[in-house]
């Protein structure tokens, strides 16, 4: 089908917090490539988003930090909104569902299925808090998995291996509001029958072979599975989300399913951005409606939304869902509750400027088909080695060299040989072989043809050393340099959708406007004897080790401040070396006497016997061991610890203990009994 007009969606991400890669690089990064494509060929297109307010995490967030959830959507919408600007994300309207617009629009959506009958009103038995005294939502409920066994499973899905879940099916569930054992009580709610509608959707999913695999895959595994789709719940007992039109009976302190509620977003985000026109790209045939989401995401955008506009009646249906997978962070799974993750907003602040080095890095990794992963040591190598050395030294060397030979004007071509007329066939070809990757949402494909090109301007360049020839064969040298000029214009426009602030750099440095995609090549951008800027261009400074080292272990921090709030274990000290450990001299000795030093609460005196030779010994534990429990004991004493006085006595040495989860200092004895002086190795 020809369409005339392409709606792209990106999925509305929970206000409850920061954006970070996972997320960039698993929807929104290629939503925004896309959609600058389509922008620089001239076509008519949209591209909606906007913050999901009513889901339960906005809830859970605001009890977590005490305050209201509009506080909470009021403040992670902003952080939301200002990451994307910052990336450049292009989004033509980022919307919020708690605006009027979107409240109607929903309600409106809702009363059409009711009164057309699509419903089925079911009476359940639903969890229930009794110390909270409120209906429990699926994330509320957490407990094991019965699939994988993680014990922190969410009553509608399982972050860790994905599966789709419900209340029902979680071992020893626990409420998230008080950790109380939830109990069953009776509510109304109203329901989509998705079983009597299974072959419907079906058919609509055979329409979309064309879809990836992974997409294609899970749907048909949800059509298939044993029982088939089953109705589900459109409504839920909370008192936060779109409530339930009131003049519907029983409605009172019911709102609206937040995976019925939210992607009715796109809907009026499109009406508040087109309010005369918003129609046009909803309910004509004509418009080509693309879904951009992550792979957690696919059953609702793929089965349960699609089951909603059939049943309304007068919207399109998805044409694509074109779902990524799951990005890692060195060689784990980023997870928010661990802050296992790159925020973007800290990004921004410690990499100013580089932007386009992270679209750039995420793009080249993106988990397209299956999981991918992120290291900052890659990152570091793309920067580099492929931005820094390949695309900005190109750039660079066309500017100063034309600058150099020709006082900043673009000469003129002359004979051509071979190898130049390869290099105009590159040029010609670029634009339709990236295109064309990027249209089948191989978006990683179309990097990579881009940075071939600029790959090929590099070698044009350096087999025909132009600083070399430009007194022995001149003509040669303007015509090298020309073409050098009109690989670098093309690279400006091809480099837009995924380097839009690298775009423009490449844009000035030329002396150019920025200009559109011409899927045939454009050879002439650059006419004779056109002027370039003076000053020579860098694009992209190399990062320092120093740099990803911080950022490493800014990472390993945070892991090891999750095993301290898991386990009150104290963090490990800074490294030492072996030779630092060797100068500690460390051995077994037997406590001859203990007594509390009078008027201190904590220190005790100690004579330890260390074989060849007794000491006096003060430690701080007599506010955790009685003197009668040292008496006889063997411990493990430091002995070249340098002497001091404490209260008046000189102590030599350090008898060393074990502290506790809760503070408590143990000593530490060998497990059977050792000569005194044994050295501790």
């Amino acid at each position: 089908m020809n369409f005339k007009r392409t709606l792209v969606t990106a999925a509305l991400p929970y206000a409850n917090g920061p954006l970070h890669i996972g997320h960039i690089a698993g929807c929104y990064l290629p939503a925004d490539i896309y959609v600058r494509y389509l922008r620089n060929k001239n076509e008519d297109v949209i591209f909606i988003c906007g913050s999901d307010e009513h889901g339960v995490p906005i809830t859970i967030r605001a009890q977590k930090e005490n305050i209201t959830p509009q506080e909470v959507v009021d403040k992670y919408h902003e952080i939301l909104q200002s990451s994307f600007k910052g990336l450049g994300i292009s989004f033509d309207i980022y919307s919020r569902t708690t605006r009027p617009v979107h409240y109607q629009t929903a309600q409106d959506f809702f009363r059409k299925l009711y009164e057309k009958k699509v419903f089925i009103e079911k009476e359940t038995e639903q969890f229930y808090d009794p110390e909270a005294q409120q209906f429990l939502a699926d994330r509320y409920i957490i407990g094991t998995c019965p699939k994988c066994g993680y014990d922190k499973a969410y009553g509608d899905q399982c972050e860790k291996c994905g599966s789709t879940l419900s209340p029902e099916e979680l071992i020893n569930p626990k409420s998230a509001l008080t950790n109380a054992t939830p109990v069953k009580r009776k509510t109304k709610n109203w329901y989509l029958p998705l079983d009597k509608l299974q072959s419907k959707i079906a058919a609509y999913i055979e329409q979309h072979k064309h879809w990836k695999p992974n997409v294609y895959g899970q749907c048909k595994s949800w059509l298939e599975s044993t029982g088939g789709l089953q109705p589900r719940a459109m409504t839920r007992d909370l008192n936060w989300g779109v409530p339930v039109p009131a003049e519907i009976p029983d409605s009172n302190g019911k709102v609206l399913y937040v995976w019925f509620d939210a992607p009715i977003g796109y809907i009026s985000a499109t009406k508040e951005l087109l309010p005369d026109k918003w129609e046009t790209y909803w309910k004509s045939k004509d418009t080509k409606l693309v879904h951009f989401i992550g792979k957690d995401n696919i059953v609702f955008h793929c089965i349960i939304f699609p089951a909603m506009l059939m049943e309304h009646g007068e919207y399109v249906l998805p044409h694509d869902v074109p779902a990524n997978e799951f990005l890692n962070l060195e060689g784990d799974k980023i997870s928010t509750s661990r802050n296992w993750a790159v925020w973007i907003d800290e990004y921004l602040k410690e990499f100013p400027g580089k932007e386009d080095v992270l679209r750039y890095v995420l793009c080249a990794t993106a988990p397209e088909t299956k999981d991918n992963d992120f290291t900052w040591k890659e990152f570091q190598t793309r920067n580099n080695s492929e931005l820094a050395d390949i695309l900005g030294n190109f750039i660079n060397r066309v500017v100063v060299l034309i600058n150099k030979f020709y006082e900043g004007k673009i000469p003129p071509t002359n004979d051509l040989s071979k190898q130049d007329i390869l290099i105009i066939n590159a040029i010609a070809q670029a634009p339709k072989k990236i295109g064309n990757k990027i249209e089948e949402y191989k978006f990683r494909d179309a990097l990579f043809e881009f940075m071939q090109l600029a790959r090929a301007g590099n070698k044009y360049l350096a087999d025909n050393e132009p600083w070399k020839k430009i007194k022995t064969h001149p003509e040669q040298v303007a015509t090298v340099l020309n073409l050098s000029a009109q690989i670098a214009a093309n690279l400006a426009i091809l480099s837009e959708p995924f380097m839009p602030t690298i775009s423009k750099k490449i844009f000035h440095a030329l002396n150019l406007s920025p200009l559109k995609w011409n899927v045939a090549g454009n050879i002439t951008i650059l006419n004779d004897g056109h002027c370039i800027q003076k000053e020579p261009l860098i694009l992209f400074e190399k990062i320092e080790d120093a740099v990803i080292q911080k950022q490493t272990e800014k990472l390993n921090q945070n892991k090891k401040q999750q095993i301290i709030s898991v386990t009150n274990v104290k963090p490990l000290k800074d490294e030492i070396t072996f030779e630092e450990f060797e100068k500690c001299d460390i051995r077994i000795g037997t406590v001859l006497s203990a007594e509390k030093v009078p008027n201190t609460d904590k220190l005790m005196k100690l004579e330890v016997d260390l074989g060849f030779e007794k000491r006096t010994i003060v430690s701080g534990v007599a506010h955790c061991i009685a003197p009668e429990e040292m008496l006889h004991k063997q411990v493990i004493v430091l002995a070249n610890l340098k002497s001091r006085k404490i209260k008046g006595i000189e102590s030599k040495g350090m008898i060393l203990y074990a502290e506790d989860s809760n503070g408590k200092l143990v000593p530490v004895s060998p497990v059977s009994a050792i000569p005194n002086g044994s050295v501790f190795k």
